[in-house]
């Protein structure tokens, strides 16, 4: 549906039982967000090939990541490296065709663990983080509250869309 690649590295071999197609709900979910930004994230228009790296990953790969760049001595469920706060990135996207807009990593345990605290199956929860993790690289962020609010509600939208349910219902 567009111009933007998912190429997918399963580092974990639990994915593979826990999301059977694991391409196939991955493209799914990007389609959905891709249509949803499309007309607030201006370079999603250029006629250029933009690309996404998502590793499915551990708790233990997580953690060291975590650690490493964002000082937290702990996992996550999942961690966006976005190449559009690069401060080279308007020069990139006007001088190359084919731009690679960053990696996702998302790890198993603490989204398997968070999904069952939740109440949640772990294919929605995985859609969720996945699409949270596609805004961060697409510019969205929750640093301050009203940028929270827009991009949660994008995540609304785009899994409504997928029939998943609201994942912030129990904030409201």
């Amino acid at each position: 549906m567009s111009n933007l690649k998912v190429f997918i590295d399963v580092e974990d071999s639990r994915w593979a039982a826990a999301i059977a197609d694991i391409a196939a709900v991955v493209d799914k979910v990007k389609d959905e967000v891709v249509k949803r930004v499309a007309g607030e994230v201006d370079f999603l228009r250029d006629d250029k090939s933009f690309s996404v790296n998502l590793c499915l990953s551990d708790d233990e790969a997580v953690h060291k990541l975590n650690k490493e760049f964002r000082n937290m001595d702990k996992p996550t469920n999942v961690l966006s490296f976005a190449n559009i706060d690069d401060e080279m990135f308007d020069e990139i996207l006007a001088s190359e065709d084919e731009i690679e807009l960053g990696d996702i990593i998302i790890a198993f345990d603490t989204m398997q663990r968070e999904a069952l605290e939740q109440g949640i199956s772990f294919y929605d929860h995985f859609c969720h983080l996945w699409a949270h993790g596609l805004l961060h690289i697409l510019g969205y962020d929750h640093m301050e509250p009203e940028d929270a609010a827009e991009m949660e509600q994008r995540e609304i939208e785009i899994l409504a869309e997928l029939n998943i349910d609201n994942p912030y219902r129990d904030e409201e």
